[in-house]
C-alpha cells in the first residue's frame, strides 16, 4: 500500500511539472557567420543547435524535466557564442577560444553527441573549423 502511493504521487508530480512553462524562442536571425560554405556546413550541423536561433527543439525538449536542461543549455550557449548575431565580438570569442574548444573535444559536448550523432565532428571537420577561427 505504502509504494502504491509513492508511486501515485510520483506520476502526480511528473505530470504536474509539465505545467511549468519553459521558455524555447527562435528569435531572428540578426546576422549571419560570414564562413566558407563547408565551414558554415559544420558549424550548422554541430552547432547551430545551441549556439543560434535556428535550434530544432527535439523531442526531450517538450517533457521535464529534461526540458529544463534543453532549454538551459540553449540558453547558455546562446549567450557564450551565437551564430545567428554575429559581430566583432563573436569573432573575437571564436578567434580565441572556438579552436581550442574543439581542439580539447568540449564542443560539441559528449551528451549531445550521444543525442545527436550526426553532430561529431571528424578530425578534418575540427582542423577545418580550426583554421577558419583561428583566420578571423
Amino acid at each position: 500500500m505504502k509504494w502504491s502511493r509513492i508511486f501515485v504521487a510520483l506520476v502526480v508530480a511528473l505530470f504536474a511539472i509539465q505545467l511549468i512553462p519553459v521558455a524555447r524562442t527562435n528569435p531572428p536571425v540578426v546576422s549571419a557567420v560570414p564562413a566558407p560554405v563547408e565551414v558554415a556546413s559544420i558549424l550548422k550541423r554541430a552547432c547551430n543547435d545551441c549556439h543560434s536561433h535556428e535550434t530544432v527543439w527535439p523531442l526531450q525538449a517538450y517533457v521535464a524535466p529534461l526540458s529544463w536542461y534543453v532549454a538551459h543549455d540553449v540558453k547558455e550557449g546562446r549567450e557564450e557564442f551565437n551564430l545567428s548575431a554575429w559581430g566583432p565580438k563573436q569573432a573575437e570569442r571564436a578567434r580565441k577560444e572556438l579552436a581550442k574548444e574543439i581542439e580539447k573535444g568540449a564542443m560539441p559536448p559528449s551528451l549531445y553527441v550521444v543525442a545527436h550523432p550526426g553532430a561529431k565532428l571528424s578530425a578534418a571537420d575540427k582542423a577545418l573549423l580550426a583554421a577558419w577561427a583561428r583566420g578571423l
